[in-house]
């Protein structure tokens, strides 16, 4: 009976992940549109502290469908392991680059097509491999994780980071580096992933009809989640007004995954039953996934397709034997030059005083 509650907590778990990743893709399409919308009215941008998108109806859609996302992402923890759930993410880099390439006119080329499908192969990968997290069935066993030094190490170092990004780094370079919103983003977002573990062991022993509420260890994964979540709301609207959001969406998921299979590795103890082959077969999903997001980030400038690539080579067919021509006719030119010049040493003309200026020859 255990192995079969296993089982149906593991597919219950991958088709809310998998839903998740469909509504926080389509999210930042709607959202992205709203704060189009706004910088057309000529409204202050998000990106430079404006909060004039709380009045757009798109934001507020888009808002609603990364909360369902995020819902269902929040009840995938309570039923996998984080590091079942957080590869799936990839599925939102699809489907945002898929959506924002017909309602945001940002052209997705072959490279990024390759990249999608890479993400999309690499995160197969790591579910196959997923390391097993040890169990936790109480707040109480939640509550001696939280105070492990290992962890506590981490969340410290994760804190002091988003500090230093928020009122250092951001206010400097935030505006043109895209990678100052979205590490805080990611950091901050490791630390909820645990708080929704957290609390979905809360809602299990809810469940049950044990009394969580009178545990101020519920309260204080509420509270933090809370803060968590506005947080990373925050700095990643300023970077999808500010940045391209089929860049945004694979840096976040590429941060945010390494950030919280960290966290979960130090909290969980996930890696320590892990043999080689699945250590090496998580890592290798990962690095295809970074991979694939490399293709969809370095690459975006480049228009190219199917239709091009395939004239391409058309055109490199029809100049290969005219190339082939040429490198003929210099090869005879060249044994006619060699042949010119043994005549010459033949006829008694010392070699040096033969040369050669643009095709012509010379006695000196």
């Amino acid at each position: 009976m255990g192995q079969d509650r296993g089982k149906y907590d593991f597919y219950i778990g991958l088709a809310l992940a998998i839903s998740s990743s469909i509504f926080i893709g389509g999210s930042f399409i709607l959202k992205k549109k709203g704060l189009l919308r706004l910088a057309r009215k000529g409204s202050m941008r998000a990106g430079q502290g404006g909060h004039a998108y709380l009045k757009e109806w798109l934001w507020w859609a888009g808002l609603l469908s990364m909360g369902a996302g995020e819902g269902a992402n929040f009840a995938a923890y309570a039923f996998a392991p984080a590091t079942l759930v957080t590869p799936l993410g990839a599925l939102s880099v699809l489907v945002s680059a898929v959506l924002s390439s017909y309602f945001l006119t940002e052209r997705l080329n072959l490279h990024g097509k390759l990249g999608c499908l890479l993400s999309i192969l690499g995160s197969t990968t790591m579910v196959i491999h997923a390391p097993q997290e040890e169990e936790i069935d109480s707040l109480e066993d939640m509550a001696k994780k939280l105070v492990d030094p290992g962890f506590v190490v981490f969340a410290t170092a994760v804190i002091i980071i988003a500090l230093i990004f928020i009122f250092v780094v951001g206010p400097r370079h935030g505006q043109t580096n895209i990678l100052v919103y979205i590490t805080i983003c990611s950091v901050i977002g490791s630390l909820s992933v645990s708080c929704v573990k957290g609390l979905g062991i809360t809602i299990k022993e809810a469940i049950s009809g044990k009394p969580v509420l009178r545990n101020p260890l519920a309260w204080l994964l509420l509270l933090s989640l809370i803060a968590c979540v506005s947080t990373q709301i925050n700095y990643l609207n300023k970077a999808l007004d500010i940045f391209n959001t089929s860049l945004v969406t694979p840096i976040y998921y590429v941060f945010f995954t390494t950030s919280v299979l960290s966290c979960s590795a130090i909290l969980f103890k996930e890696w320590e039953h892990m043999g080689t082959d699945d250590i090496i077969g998580t890592l290798s999903g990962f690095v295809t996934i970074i991979v694939g997001i490399f293709l969809l980030h370095a690459f975006k400038d480049v228009s190219i397709s199917l239709a091009t690539l395939a004239v391409s080579i058309r055109k490199d067919e029809k100049n290969g034997p005219v190339l082939n021509s040429m490198a003929a006719n210099n090869h005879s030119s060249y044994e006619l030059l060699h042949t010119e010049d043994f005549d010459d040493r033949e006829s008694g003309l010392p070699f040096d005083s033969v040369s050669r200026r643009n095709g012509t020859m010379t006695v000196s």
